[in-house]
C-alpha cells in the first residue's frame, strides 16, 4: 500500500473511532478488545492490510513496542501520588519483585517439565510473561489523592515497576542459551544487569524527574521564563531519562517511571509576597499563563499539562500495539500446548504468585481474589518478546515463544478487560458498604 492510501486508511480508522468513542465505552469490554478484533480482520487472515510477522519484523516491532511502554511508565509515574514514606508502596514494590520472580520460577519450571523446553529457553518464557501491563490496565489505573484506593494503586505501581524488573531475568534465559554475556559465575549478570541495572535506573530517573521540574518551576516564577511546550517537556524528560540510563547501563523503563514519579512530587515554590489567586468568576477559568507563572500553582499546571498530552499519546500507543498484535496473532502457531499453557498462566501462578507478596498485609478478601485475578499481560510482554527474537533464536524456539506469548497476551486482553468493569463495580459497591455504615453511626 502507498503512503497516501496508509494516510487515507489511518484516517477513516482514528476517525471511527472517535465518532464510535461513546458507544464503545458504553459496551462491558474494554477498547483494547475492540483493537484486538479490528486487529484480527486487517490482518492476514482476513482483510490482508497488516502483514504483521513478529519474526520477520522483530527489529520494528521491539522499537514500537519500547516506545509504547515508555510513554506508559512515564504517565503512570505521573499519576501515582502516593508519599514515596508511605507503606502503601510495599506491596506494589513486593507484587513487582517477588511475585514476578516467583512467576518467572514457575513458568521456567512447566516450561521444563510440561514443554520440554532447554533451561534457558524455559527461563526466557517466564521472564517474557511475568511482567504485568502498565498501558492495557488502563481501567485499573490509580489517581491521586488521599483516599487513593489500595487495590488500584497497587496493581498499577505492580505493572509500572515489574516491567524494569523483568529484564534481568530476560537477560539471564538469553545468557543461558548463549546470547548474553553473564561473566564468570554470573558476576556480571547480578552486579551489573540486576543490582546496578535496577537500582540506577530508579536513582537517574528521580535525579532528572527533580532536577527538571524545579529547574522548570524555579525560571517559570522567579523569571517568567521556559513557559508553555510542557508537550516537549514530557517527551524530552522521557528520553533523556531513558537514553542515560540506558548509556549507563541501567535499566531505561525504571528510569523513565521514576523520572515521572519525581515530577509528580516536585512542589510549588511559593514567594515571600505572593498570594494565591481569587476563584476566576469567569467560565474560562485563570489562563494557562497566568497559573504557569504563578508560585502557587506552576508545579500543579506543568504537571496537569504535561499528563493531558501524554493520556492523549498513551491511548495511541494502545491502540498501535494492539492492532499489531491482533494482526500478528495469524502468525502464532496453534500449538497445542497453549490450550493448557494459557489457563494455566492466567488461572493458576497468576494468584500463586501473588502470594509471597501479600503475607502479613491486611487485605480483605475481595482485594486478595482481584490481586490474584488482574495479573494482566500486554506490551512489556510483547517487547521482552521481540527484544529475544531479535537475537536469532533457532526457528522451534522462535515459533514456541510467539505462539505461547501472543496466545496468552490475547486471552489477557479479553478475558481481564470483560471482567474489569464489572468486578471492580462489585468491588467499590463492597467497599462503599463499610463507609455508608461507619456514616450512619456517626450520625445516629
Amino acid at each position: 500500500m502507498s503512503f497516501a492510501g496508509w494516510a487515507l486508511f489511518t484516517g477513516i480508522l482514528l476517525i471511527t473511532l472517535v465518532l464510535l468513542g461513546t458507544l464503545i465505552g458504553r459496551l462491558p469490554l474494554t477498547s483494547a478488545i475492540v483493537y484486538l478484533a479490528l486487529g484480527w480482520l486487517l490482518g492476514p487472515r482476513a482483510m490482508n492490510v497488516l502483514a504483521a510477522d513478529p519474526v520477520a519484523h522483530a527489529a520494528l516491532f521491539e522499537s514500537t513496542a519500547e516506545i509504547a511502554l515508555l510513554i506508559s511508565l512515564f504517565a503512570l509515574g505521573l499519576q501515582l501520588g502516593v508519599p514515596l514514606r508511605d507503606r502503601r508502596w510495599w506491596l506494589p514494590v513486593r507484587l513487582a519483585f517477588l511475585s514476578m520472580a516467583a512467576m518467572v520460577a514457575m513458568i521456567a519450571t512447566a516450561g521444563v517439565w510440561l514443554l520440554d523446553l532447554p533451561p534457558g529457553a524455559a527461563l526466557l518464557l517466564g521472564a517474557i510473561l511475568a511482567p504485568t501491563d502498565p498501558v492495557l490496565a488502563s481501567g485499573l489505573h490509580s489517581e491521586p489523592g488521599a483516599r487513593i484506593d489500595r487495590l488500584s494503586f497497587s496493581l498499577a505501581g505492580e505493572g509500572a515497576l515489574n516491567d524494569g524488573a523483568a529484564f534481568p531475568f530476560v537477560m539471564l534465559g538469553l545468557g543461558l542459551l548463549g546470547g548474553h554475556d553473564m561473566g564468570p559465575g554470573l558476576i556480571r549478570w547480578w552486579s551489573l544487569d540486576l543490582l546496578w541495572g535496577t537500582l540506577a535506573g530508579l536513582a537517574v530517573g528521580a535525579t532528572l524527574g527533580t532536577l527538571t521540574g524545579r529547574l522548570v518551576v524555579f525560571l517559570r516564577t522567579r523569571h517568567q521564563e521556559a513557559v508553555g511546550l510542557d508537550v516537549f517537556l514530557g517527551l524530552g524528560l522521557i528520553a533523556l531519562a531513558y537514553g542515560l540510563a540506558q548509556l549507563m547501563l541501567t535499566s531505561g523503563f525504571l528510569a523513565v517511571f521514576a523520572s515521572g514519579l519525581a515530577l509528580q512530587r516536585v512542589r510549588e515554590q511559593p514567594q515571600d509576597d505572593s498570594q494565591p489567586l481569587a476563584s476566576a468568576t469567569s467560565a474560562a477559568g485563570h489562563t494557562y499563563a497566568t497559573l504557569a507563572t504563578h508560585s502557587h500553582y506552576a508545579s500543579a499546571t506543568m504537571r496537569d499539562s504535561i499528563q493531558l498530552f501524554n493520556g492523549q499519546l498513551e491511548k495511541l500507543a494502545e491502540l498501535t500495539l494492539v492492532l499489531l498484535l491482533g494482526a500478528m496473532l495469524a502468525y502464532a502457531k496453534p500449538a497445542p500446548a497453549a490450550w493448557w499453557f494459557v489457563p494455566l498462566v492466567l488461572l493458576v501462578l497468576r494468584p500463586l504468585s501473588t502470594l509471597p507478596a501479600i503475607v502479613a498485609e491486611r487485605l480483605t478478601f475481595s482485594q486478595t481474589v482481584m490481586i490474584g485475578w488482574f495479573g494482566i499481560r500486554g506490551v512489556g510482554s510483547l517487547f521482552y518478546l521481540a527484544l529475544a527474537l531479535r537475537q536469532g533464536l533457532d526457528d522451534h524456539l522462535a515459533d514456541t515463544l510467539v505462539s505461547l506469548t501472543l496466545w496468552t497476551v490475547a486471552a489477557s486482553i479479553v478475558v481481564h478487560g470483560l471482567t474489569a468493569q464489572p468486578l471492580m463495580r462489585q468491588y467499590l459497591r463492597s467497599r462503599s458498604k463499610p463507609e455508608s455504615r461507619a456514616v450512619d453511626r456517626a450520625s445516629s
